[in-house]
């Protein structure tokens, strides 16, 4: 999750690179300002594990992997990296420290960052042509959004309490209650 306020430097992409590879602290980055990463709570934590296990038990032996938040998410349109939540690709990368082409990408959603990861993020990477899915976990109750690329645009479904979510772009279906489990002990 990022902070919403920018810091007052305006980087290129391979300056911002540069800065990442040695940074104690993550920053995302969009059209020349960085901003700096916050730390999650132990239900963001749990359910973003909850489903790096399923996805990745999931994908075994396929050429497809999950990545969690600490590999970024090259935005070339948008001119932008960011660290969501999980993300799966199947592409070969020329570089160890982002991707560019995710077929699925989720964010668990905190107070700081629904709006933005619920609108301006949401827009820019669907704006990816490898994506077919973005979800958006909500942390404080069962409550998983789902939007699907369609021949039409994109279609977004609503999950809660008893759901079996179809992940379409990894042929998987989930218990909305696995993607919870221990989030609120």
């Amino acid at each position: 999750m990022s902070a919403l306020l920018p810091q007052s430097n305006h980087l290129s992409p391979a300056e911002y690179l540069d800065m990442e590879l040695s940074s104690p602290i993550k920053h995302e980055y969009m059209a020349g300002e960085i901003f700096a990463m916050t730390g999650t709570s132990d239900s963001h934590n749990i359910i973003s594990l909850n489903l790096a296990f399923i996805l990745r038990e999931h994908l075994r032996g396929t050429p497809c992997r999950v990545f969690m938040s600490d590999l970024k998410l090259k935005v070339a349109a948008a001119d932008a990296y960011f660290y969501p939540d999980l993300m799966v690709t199947c592409e070969t990368a020329p570089d160890s420290h982002y991707r560019e082409q995710p077929k699925l990408v989720v964010e668990v959603l905190s107070d700081s960052t629904a709006k933005f990861d619920r609108e301006d993020k949401r827009r820019i990477y669907q704006a990816l042509e490898s994506l077919q899915e973005y979800v958006l976990v909500a942390q404080s109750c069962m409550d998983v959004r789902v939007y699907r690329r369609t021949a039409d645009g994109w279609d977004m479904a609503i999950y809660t309490d008893g759901a079996v979510i179809p992940l379409h772009s990894v042929e998987l279906e989930i218990g909305i209650e696995r993607i919870y489990e221990s989030a609120w002990d």
